[in-house]
C-alpha cells in the first residue's frame, strides 16, 4: 500500500484504485494508464513538479493530454515565473518516482494547483504512488483534502 492510498483510507475518503502493467519501455506515464485502463484522456491528472522563481516548488495537475502552462502556474502562486523541477528533486521531495509521483501522500507537503477542468469531472484519476497505480475519487475530494487552488494551467 502506498503513501497515497494510506491517506485517503485514513481520511476515509472515497476512491478506487486501479492496476495495470506498466511497460518500462513507455515513458509517456499518464497517456499509458489513459490506453491501459480504457478512461477518457480528459479525466486523468499528471502530477508535475515545478521550481518558482524565488525557489519554491509547486505541485500542478493538469490531464495527461495537455501542456503545463507555467506562466499561468506562477501566476496562480504569486510568482513572476515557474520551471519544472529536476526529476530528482521531484523524486527526493515527494518519497515517489518520476512516473509514480501522486500528489497524495507526498513526504513534504508542497503548495497544490490542479487545472480548473477538473470541475467539470464526475471523477478523476490521479497517479497511486507508482508507475501502473492510478486513484479515481472525486475532483472536489481531492481539491479539499490537499487545499489546492484551481486556475487555468494548460495551454493548447
Amino acid at each position: 500500500m502506498t503513501p497515497a492510498i494510506r491517506l485517503l483510507k485514513r481520511e476515509a475518503i472515497p476512491h478506487e484504485v486501479l492496476q495495470y502493467t506498466h511497460d518500462p519501455k513507455v515513458a509517456a506515464y499518464g497517456e499509458e494508464a489513459v490506453k491501459a485502463l480504457g478512461l477518457a484522456p480528459d479525466s486523468v491528472f499528471k502530477t508535475l513538479l515545478a521550481q518558482l522563481d524565488d525557489g519554491r516548488l509547486v505541485v500542478a495537475l493538469v490531464p495527461v493530454m495537455a501542456t503545463l502552462d507555467l506562466k499561468g502556474l506562477a501566476k496562480a502562486a504569486g510568482a513572476r515565473k515557474a520551471k519544472m523541477a529536476d526529476p530528482m528533486l521531484a523524486e527526493r521531495t515527494t518519497g515517489y518516482v518520476v512516473g509514480g509521483i501522486s500528489p497524495l501522500g507526498q513526504r513534504k507537503r508542497l503548495p497544490t494547483f490542479v487545472d480548473d477542468s477538473a470541475h467539470a469531472l464526475s471523477s478523476l484519476h490521479v497517479s497511486g504512488g507508482r508507475r501502473g497505480l492510478e486513484i479515481c475519487l472525486a475532483p472536489m475530494a481531492l481539491i479539499d483534502l490537499l487545499e489546492a487552488t484551481t486556475a487555468p494551467l494548460t495551454r493548447a
